[in-house]
């Protein structure tokens, strides 16, 4: 996946992703050229984009690359690994700081909070009923492929139900709805519990199309286990066609949900990813996580204008039931090498004394890079520095890489049209490339 992870901990990539190389411009409604010339890669992406405190995060990939390492201010490291030659829209940096005076909390690890082990297939491969799959969702894990899912709906209505030989119970239903402008919806719902009903699990998929050319393709699925953990999990990916600028989007999303029946203990995570035909990419996350009396919030967000314009920022902090909380945050923006770099590491005490640093950079895109931060603690440096610029002007994973990945999508067959029908288009208001707002503010907590 494009998005890496930005979790609490430090995480190892080895991502296999089919690149497929086309010459993408303006595509009409319904229409994709067969995709060729594919080939297999190995990628390296960032498991962290900052340092806090004593934690430090590296990304190691199979391929022979440069490490670069960049400091940003004091107690700001990021190293990271890639071969410059290989990618000519990443740009050159490095920088030199005065080391830390003090350092603040690390954030708290993620922790397996259901035991996943525990889950066991309820349908053996020998009965006709659907296989269980009543495991929760893992934590950092982005938004999955379609082929992951495998996702495979049938052409005929069914409506079954079964026993198992270990006196567990199964159903699994199909069918349809129609609806205006040649809406249609096909659907599969299946699930089943133990015998003594105190676990289950439920799962539904389907795929949505109508005559302006929707394409949607979605799982949702949870369930619960004898010792009262419980989980949801919900994923979907569309096509659909820009009304005013008749450029294709496709757009992929995923929640998960997990809470823990012996503690107090529980987590949340909403992944987006947004791709159109000229380039423009939005990704983001947030999360929520909470471990007993401890608590911890993170988002970030990725933003191509498709033009050379970059903008990514992370956010995240913490906080203990005895009034401890501590944070880290980070924003650059460029263009056309030049650019900028600030954030801000901060700790409050249960008697709310507060310790921050804050740091910035300036690229002027001509080798000088100036740099300045201070702190509470009477920490300031102010300099200009001779250096090169790194920075990712394009994102490692694209449009032409999600259409690839999106066969199962795009080959969604809309209902037939009738002669002289044509589909009812909404003009009322041009819609603006935006940040994904709908994720809640206030993250659903263990209870």
């Amino acid at each position: 996946m494009a998005a890496s992870s930005r979790g609490f901990s430090t995480t190892q990539f080895d991502f296999k992703l089919r690149v497929t190389r086309l010459n993408v411009a303006l595509l009409p409604n319904n229409y994709f050229p067969e995709l060729c010339r594919r080939k297999r890669r190995k990628m390296c992406f960032d498991a962290e984009r900052v340092r806090l405190g004593n934690l430090k995060f590296r990304c190691c990939c199979s391929d022979s690359v440069t490490p670069i390492r960049r400091t940003s201010g004091p107690d700001k490291i990021e190293e990271r690994r890639f071969d410059p030659k290989k990618n000519p829209h990443i740009h050159r940096i490095r920088t030199q700081a005065t080391p830390p005076a003090a350092t603040a909390m690390p954030f708290a690890s993620p922790l397996s909070i259901l035991k996943q082990e525990k889950f066991f297939p309820r349908c053996t491969p020998r009965n006709s009923g659907p296989q269980s799959r009543d495991t929760p969702p893992k934590r950092d894990t982005g938004i999955a492929n379609e082929k992951d899912w495998g996702i495979s709906l049938l052409n005929e209505n069914v409506k079954e139900s079964g026993t198992n030989e270990d006196g567990s119970t199964w159903y699994r239903e199909t069918g349809e709805e129609l609806g205006e402008n040649g809406y249609r919806c096909r659907w599969t719902r299946m699930g089943g519990q133990s015998h003594d009903g105190s676990s289950e699990w439920k799962e539904t998929w389907w795929e949505k199309s109508d005559w302006t050319g929707y394409k949607e393709l979605g799982v949702e699925k949870s369930g619960r286990n004898s010792e009262g953990d419980s989980w949801w999990e919900t994923w979907q990916e569309n096509l659909h066609q820009d009304e005013w600028s008749n450029i294709a989007r496709i757009e992929r999303s995923a929640q998960k949900q997990a809470k823990s029946g012996t503690e107090n203990a529980g987590w949340y995570e909403k992944w987006w990813e947004k791709y159109d035909a000229k380039g423009w990419t939005e990704k983001g996350a947030h999360k929520y996580g909470r471990l007993n009396e401890q608590s911890w919030w993170e988002k970030w967000g990725e933003h191509y204008d498709g033009r050379g314009s970059v903008l990514k920022w992370t956010d995240k902090w913490a906080e203990t039931e005895l009034g401890t909380k501590w944070g880290d945050k980070w924003e650059e923006r460029f263009f056309k090498g030049i650019g900028s770099r600030h954030g801000e590491t901060w700790h409050v005490s249960p008697s709310s004394e507060r310790w921050s640093r804050t740091w910035g950079e300036e690229h002027f895109g001509n080798g000088k890079v100036h740099k300045y931060g201070n702190s509470t603690t009477g920490e300031s440096w102010d300099i200009v520095v001779d250096e090169e610029t790194y920075y990712e002007a394009e994102p490692h994973y694209g449009w032409a890489d999600v259409v690839g990945d999106s066969s199962q999508l795009l080959s969604i067959e809309p209902r037939e049209r009738p002669p002289g029908v044509f589909p009812n288009l909404d003009f009322s208001s041009p819609p603006s490339p935006q940040a994904d707002d709908d994720s809640p503010d206030d993250l659903p907590a263990s209870q």
